[in-house]
């Protein structure tokens, strides 16, 4: 309806001799006295017009040709909206719309089978996930999602790094345990990993080898840590319904020569310069997006000849781009804000198109349980690892925690809330309003009344004003997940997902307290209209979760089902 409009008025500001190639903005109005979606164009456009924005509506609307089937009228309100008013025959149309799409509705097809590269997680395997890596990973995974639902060929990307200081201090970890497990007394440097997870992969090398191993150096105890560990990042991922397409391990940008040849380019072009014995970018020079810029040079190879991580940064995105990827969407912690400006201008000065490269920062996360910030360290290990929260929790309650906040916002991940098993819950209160038409739709059949997308449904029946604000909600779906496709969110989901969960819940409840408003009645055709709006709502839930990677239950829990039907 919206790109109707849309379309409508730009055809209305030509014939008036206006050519604008802006945005027409319309939102929805919170107030159904002022319609069902508002526009401000006349005010936009009032200043070069050079006239008052009610007149600029006037004018505009004095030429809006309208079918009364779709929009029963328009009106001027306030200091110049044009407010629209949707009609019944639109809303019933929608309700058709979702029946015969059904896990279609609120697909779109403008992504055209584009490729899209979504790097996101790429911890390195020096221990078990944290909530900080789950938060990246459900992001990056909804994401995902949400572009391919837009029609978007999409390879999720897992970089990580099995070499530098990092991979050797968890080696020389491992060795030390091994040696304390022998018997002997050693010292624990500091920054080095202590937690429990390497006394366990230190009694696997003494169970497989005993004492053999004792001379040896860091790299046998680092490779397998290494193949343990990231064997277990792998299947934790896994029990959140996350696979990768593609592992990209950093050392082959060593090994194939990439990073070799990417310095050379550097210092070919002049981009690059040798001081005190290391290697300076002129990131001084180069241009930042969003005027930014950078004060100083930066090294790329210090003086003990080890790179900083921007140099790989750089060259592992220039295989991107030899990859062909029409959009790369790289999704990091807040620890990396500092390092990606610097990354994309260097490609930017080597000619490459940085402006498909969208980079997501999200904030950190905070575990809490009743009101007190569980403090946390990964060197240390006294953190609460994927693996244990997605036992205590399962799946769907951690995705849901973890994606129902902007990533631009710090998230507490309130573990006390979580494990209710409860209408409290949120992600329980959404998945209830599925379950609970699913038995709706099974209390119908027992009766011999059915729909699908062919029945003959009379929805001009659908009059209660409950029923039109739902039917309203189900229209906003296919705009959501069209409009993320270009903001890169995934919240939005969670908060659509409460909002018509609750609009279901008080219609189901309405029906418990008055017989008249309930769904399955003695009037066959007033309930095929009414379970025709159930199956819509239920599709529409279903699609939003499945966005969520969250699962569509047709029961709950006796506690949830038993509080519901109160």
């Amino acid at each position: 309806m919206k790109a109707q409009l849309e379309s409508m008025i730009r055809q209305i500001l030509s014939s008036m001799g206006i050519q604008y190639a802006g945005d027409i903005v319309f939102t929805r109005t919170k107030d159904k006295k002022f319609g069902d979606v508002s526009t401000n164009i006349a005010m936009v456009l009032a200043k070069t017009e050079r006239k008052n924005p009610r007149t600029v509506a006037q004018d505009i609307v004095d030429r809006l040709t309208l079918d009364s089937a779709l929009i029963e009228k328009a009106e001027i309100a306030g200091s110049g909206f044009i407010n629209f008013f949707f009609g019944k025959n639109y809303l019933f149309s929608e309700i058709k719309t979702i029946l015969g799409l059904g896990e279609r509705y609120g697909r779109h097809l403008v992504g055209n089978g584009k490729k899209v590269n979504v790097e996101f997680v790429s911890a390195n395997p020096t221990g078990p996930l944290s909530i900080g890596h789950g938060r990246q990973a459900v992001l990056g995974d909804v994401i995902s999602r949400i572009m391919e639902n837009g029609g978007y060929g999409v390879t999720r990307e897992y970089y990580f790094n099995n070499a530098g200081m990092q991979m050797k201090r968890l080696g020389e970890s491992v060795r030390l345990r091994y040696l304390e497990l022998l018997g002997e007394t050693i010292t624990f440097p500091e920054k080095h990993y202590e937690g429990l997870y390497i006394i366990d992969i230190a009694k696997q090398i003494l169970d497989e080898h005993g004492d053999a191993w004792r001379e040896k150096d860091y790299l046998p105890f680092k490779k397998v840590a290494e193949e343990i560990l990231f064997a277990n990042i792998r299947q934790v991922l896994k029990r959140i319904d996350l696979e990768f397409d593609v592992y990209f391990n950093e050392d082959s940008l060593y090994q194939n020569g990439k990073i070799g040849a990417l310095v050379q380019t550097f210092k070919d072009r002049q981009l690059a310069y040798e001081k005190e014995n290391a290697l300076w970018l002129k990131t001084s020079e180069f241009k930042y997006d969003q005027g930014q810029k950078a004060e100083n040079d930066k090294v790329i190879i210090k003086t003990t000849g080890e790179p900083t991580y921007r140099l790989p940064d750089m060259a592992y995105h220039i295989t991107k781009f030899e990859r062909q990827f029409d959009l790369m969407i790289d999704i990091f912690g807040a620890d990396h804000i500092a390092e990606y400006p610097d990354v994309l201008a260097a490609l930017k000065a080597l000619g490459y198109p940085t402006e498909r490269v969208h980079v997501i920062v999200h904030q950190f996360v905070t575990l809490s349980k009743e009101g007190e910030i569980l403090k946390m360290s990964k060197r240390k290990a006294n953190f609460i690892t994927i693996d244990e929260l997605v036992d205590l929790l399962g799946s769907d309650v951690f995705r849901y925690f973890l994606i129902m906040r902007s990533h631009h916002s710090h998230l507490n991940f309130d573990l006390e809330l979580a494990q209710k098993e409860t209408m409290e819950n949120p992600v329980y209160y959404v998945q209830n309003a599925h379950a609970r038409i699913c038995s709706i739709e099974a209390k119908a059949a027992e009766r011999g009344i059915s729909i699908d997308q062919n029945s003959d449904v009379n929805l001009s029946l659908l009059v209660t004003e409950i029923e039109r604000d739902i039917i309203q909600k189900l229209t906003e779906y296919p705009e959501l997940t069209g409009r993320l496709l270009s903001t890169f969110e995934a919240h939005p989901i969670t908060t659509y997902l409460e909002e018509l969960a609750a609009l279901y819940h008080r219609y189901q409840t309405a029906g418990k307290k008055d017989d008249r408003l309930r769904v399955v009645t003695s009037d066959v055709e007033l309930t095929k209209a009414r379970l025709a709006l159930c199956r819509a709502t239920r599709i529409v839930l279903a699609n939003g979760l499945r966005l969520l990677g969250i699962s569509q239950p047709v029961r709950m829990s006796r506690e949830i089902e038993t509080e519901s039907a109160d």
